[in-house]
């Protein structure tokens, strides 16, 4: 599939989304919006996909915003890009439950959480404002030494954006979640890792090499299904209000998985010493009970 902002390859089970406006510094806009979330769809339909890579193209991994519309930047009712928006403004009022007024970084950072499959950041240079909060969601953060991360939003004006003030305390604890974000300033990739908020910080020739060693690991030696409950069950437990939520479902995972065909095939392979196949598919072998917080009376 043509993408007008990203380049997308697959190569080994390793699916790796390229942020590619590097004129621009990669700056997020509706069309990359609307391609993240359509690759996001496709990678998860698609059994061929075992991990995910997110990295940008040329200097920047994303600098923020596309801000060419100047003050109407964050204005979407005056924007002509936004011409749905319209429904939810009548004169002075304004519907707040219309779907026009979803902020496009929490679309995208909504279907990175929702996604099945493993995503791991290779932040190549500045992530700045959705730059940095699109990061949030994704399981594993390397960042290159050049890397440089803001959550700038106070001194743009506005706030924090894309799930950020649910993502970034749980990521980081509150206080530096609250120091990063209403001080707005940038700050190196050294402080990203000695905050939490990456896991590594490498030579810029090393990063997606490393990356790429991550996502293949994955990939080539563990069970889709597993991986994706696990995925699921480590972000949606966050939010859990006791272990109790864990346990239970913890215990239909362990039930259901361990009278799958992977269960067996992955203590015979450990047995024989040999790797194992894997041949339940995310695409048809998820458990009946998932997605289980969607079942009625869950909330």
């Amino acid at each position: 599939m043509t993408h007008e902002t990203l380049d997308c390859t697959l190569d080994s089970g390793v699916l790796t989304i390229t942020l590619n406006r590097p004129d621009k510094l990669n700056a997020f806009n509706r069309a990359m919006m609307e391609e993240l979330i359509a690759a996001f769809d496709r990678a998860d339909a698609d059994d061929a996909v075992r991990a995910v890579i997110v990295t940008g193209a040329g200097r920047a991994f994303c600098a923020g915003a596309d801000l060419s519309q100047g003050a109407k930047t964050f204005d979407y009712a005056a924007r002509n890009d936004r011409p749905e928006v319209g429904r939810a403004v009548a004169g002075e009022n304004v519907d707040w439950g219309d779907e026009s007024v979803r902020d496009g970084g929490g679309r995208v950072t909504l279907r990175i959480f929702n996604c099945l499959k493993p995503v791991i950041a290779a932040i190549n240079g500045p992530a700045v404002g959705i730059g940095a909060t699109m990061l949030l969601p994704m399981d594993i953060r390397l960042a290159s030494e050049h890397a440089r991360i803001g959550f700038v939003f106070n001194r743009r004006g506005i706030t924090p954006e894309a799930c950020s003030s649910w993502f970034l305390p749980r990521v980081v604890g509150i206080s530096r979640a609250l120091e990063w974000s209403m001080t707005g300033r940038i700050f190196p990739a050294s402080e990203a890792l000695e905050g939490g908020l990456v896991r590594q910080v490498l030579p810029a020739s090393e990063l997606l090499p490393a990356a790429r060693a991550l996502a293949v690991e994955i990939a080539q030696n563990c069970a889709p299904v597993s991986v994706a409950l696990n995925r699921q069950m480590m972000w949606r437990m966050l939010g859990a209000a006791h272990p109790m939520e864990a346990h239970r479902v913890d215990s239909r995972a362990i039930f259901s998985r361990g009278a799958s065909a992977d269960a067996k095939e992955g203590v015979v392979s450990f047995l024989e010493k040999r790797p194992a196949h894997f041949a339940n598919t995310v695409s048809v072998d998820m458990p009946p009970w998932f997605p289980w917080w969607q079942e009625p009376g869950y909330e």
